[in-house]
């Protein structure tokens, strides 16, 4: 009796995305297999209990020896162990890289060291993601970290080359490389409102306006450092802002010129004119400190509590604030004994961006 046998042998590697999600969000096989056969794959692919836990293994074997290929993107093209469609490995990396935002937004802004994966647990319980994605999460923004930190040259291309992430993940790891360098607070409560998403915004200002990067940019030079240092030239240029709050008569220009140009155009214009020398002092005095590490790290919280709390209690309005900012920093530039506007507009373009994100009414 013969028995005839169709058979192929091909040498392609087969990932199932799903698995590998599964994978990636730190589920056990046995919780992975749980969640395929309620997900209906069994009726689908018409297979048993244990084919499926057969197969699942299999895959979680593969994605646990593709990992170390992983740490550094660019072996996985190169490697010739596993025979992987280019498309499958730019998923692959992509996946492996991304985070929770509810995640990062806990370690934003944290040293990225053992101290900081202590609390790791505490963490995962308070944000419901697994504790291996969490340690996953944070040892990728580790190695990014360590990789870029003694590159030369833009922040983001530098991640973009290494780790081969999209521009929109590469902008985030940027960011979180940005944060953990300079250290800015953001776990304080006033703060918890934002977003990871918005302090990933205000740090590509800052990082495209504020850095020694920036610097080379704007001159067309080749930067000295990578673009995650602040510019510390810039930092000392910006005491010379509070010529104008400390001249008074400078100080009563520049608000009559402000108050000309917003009267008639807002229903909260007069809280605007009552309380702009409070502001204006407030704006400047954050300025003229940031030549101070720990002044540095508290730049968000200083937005918040000398500017964007004041404005909220007044019940200002999002178009209220664009309003504000946008004449208060124009009207700078009419003043005939301000000498630094060059400086003014650096600090104020920043200034104005992540209050305009930051403000929520």
């Amino acid at each position: 009796m013969s028995v005839e046998l169709d058979v192929f042998v091909g040498n392609t590697t087969i990932m199932d995305e799903e698995v590998y999600q599964l994978w990636l969000d730190g589920y056990t096989v046995n919780d992975a297999v749980k969640v395929r056969m309620e997900g209906g794959v069994m009726e689908e692919c018409e297979a048993s209990a244990d084919v499926l836990l057969s197969d699942t293994m299999d895959q979680y074997r593969t994605f646990q020896m593709c990992e170390r290929l992983l740490y550094s993107p660019a072996k996985l093209g190169n490697q010739l162990l596993f025979q992987i469609p280019p498309h499958l490995q730019a998923t692959l990396i992509e996946r492996y890289y991304a985070f929770d935002d509810a995640f990062v937004r806990e370690i934003l802004g944290k040293k990225l060291s053992k101290g900081t994966k202590k609390d790791l647990d505490d963490i995962s319980a308070k944000t419901n993601v697994t504790l291996k994605s969490c340690r996953r999460q944070f040892d990728n923004f580790k190695r990014v970290f360590k990789v870029v930190e003694e590159l030369k040259g833009p922040l983001v291309e530098n991640i973009h080359q290494h780790f081969l992430l999209s521009d929109k993940l590469s902008r985030d790891y940027a960011a979180i490389v940005f944060f953990a360098n300079n250290r800015f607070e953001t776990g304080k409560r006033k703060l918890q409102y934002l977003t990871f998403q918005d302090f990933a915004f205000c740090a590509g200002q800052l990082i495209s306006s504020w850095t020694v990067g920036a610097v080379g940019e704007l001159f067309q030079l080749v930067p000295l450092d990578m673009d995650v240092d602040l510019d510390k030239e810039f930092l000392q240029e910006l005491k010379e802002l509070k010529i104008l709050i400390n001249d008074k008569d400078l100080l009563d220009q520049h608000k009559s010129l402000v108050c000309g140009a917003l009267r008639g155009k807002t229903k909260s214009f007069t809280e605007m004119e009552a309380n702009f020398k409070n502001l204006s002092r407030g704006l400047v005095n954050i300025a003229a400190k940031l030549t101070n590490t720990k002044d540095v790290r508290d730049f968000f919280i200083d937005l918040v509590e000398k500017f964007i709390e004041p404005c909220r209690s007044d019940r200002w309005t999002a178009a209220d604030m664009r309003l504000y900012l946008t004449h208060y920093t124009n009207c700078a530039h009419i003043l005939d004994t301000f000498k630094h506007q060059v400086v003014w507009d650096r600090y104020m373009g920043v200034v104005k961006s992540c209050i305009f994100k930051m403000y929520h009414d």
